[in-house]
């Protein structure tokens, strides 16, 4: 579903620019190019979540098919076995993508 251009607000619309798909990569792919965005924050109104729909709603509006990971649940590194949904989740999300978008808070002091 792409997004109409007038429901970007700062966006310069002369400054923005839909790329051709066939110019970029000769491709046997039939469908657009997949892209999973994470964000590292589980406040509710977290800046790099918003951030991350925002940059969802762009690449929708470019022709991408994209999924924003909810890292909800995603258990620290090492702490449970491969099995563990959430880390599975992760992973086939992983395995289908084309193309991450990772975005981080910041941390003061840190």
């Amino acid at each position: 579903m792409s997004e109409h251009i007038d429901e970007f607000p700062a966006l310069v619309e002369s400054l923005f620019q839909v790329p051709d798909l066939g110019k970029l990569v000769i491709s046997q792919d039939s469908h657009p190019p997949r892209f999973l965005l994470l964000y590292g924050s589980l406040r509710e109104r977290s800046y790099s979540h918003l951030l991350t729909l925002e940059a969802a709603r762009l690449l929708r509006a470019m022709g991408g098919e994209v999924i924003v990971f909810d890292p909800t649940g995603l258990p620290l590194v090492d702490s449970v076995p491969d099995s563990h949904a959430k880390v599975q989740e992760l992973r086939e999300l992983a395995m289908w993508a084309e193309g991450m978008v990772w975005t981080s808070p910041e941390r003061h002091g840190a």
